[in-house]
């Protein structure tokens, strides 16, 4: 691998980073692209991954992110993510009933959808759905139950 290349890598991570750490707006509190990482799923296609992140702050706090990858990255899309806390206190893997509002962040945008988040979720389980709209087909992931 040449110098030029490795350098070219580097300032492309140096600047997804920037955009993940300082693009999310102060709107949606509840949530952050950060945390401890319960669940990552990269979409089959490979452009796009569903992230979901846990804190213990306001009697538990899950936040996700669905990321652009591959292709897509850096490109405008339609991009969708949304998180909600389900009845369940177990069963990870199983469908989730919803318990609560849900946490919604959709538009047009180049590197991720987010960060959305619920409060009140420990002991909780969640759920998170996430897509990207790319050459013309929906790239979607279901989290279903996480975090119990």
């Amino acid at each position: 691998m040449t110098l030029k290349r490795i350098l070219s890598m580097l300032m492309a991570l140096v600047t997804g980073a920037t955009v993940l750490t300082v693009g999310a707006p102060a709107a949606q509190a509840a949530g952050s692209c950060s945390g401890t990482i319960i669940y990552s799923q990269v979409q089959s296609s490979g452009y796009g991954e569903l992230v979901i992140y846990y804190n213990s702050s306001n009697g538990g706090t899950n936040s996700a992110c669905f990321y652009h990858r591959g292709a897509a990255y850096g490109k405008s899309a339609p991009t969708f993510v949304q998180i909600y806390r389900c009845a369940e206190r177990s069963g990870e893997g199983a469908h989730c009933t919803r318990s609560g509002s849900a946490d919604t962040d959709s538009g047009d945008f180049s590197y991720h959808a987010g960060p959305v988040g619920v409060t009140g979720t420990a002991n909780y389980c969640v759920e998170a759905v996430g897509y990207i709209g790319w050459a013309g087909q929906r790239h979607q992931i279901f989290s279903r139950r996480q975090g119990c």
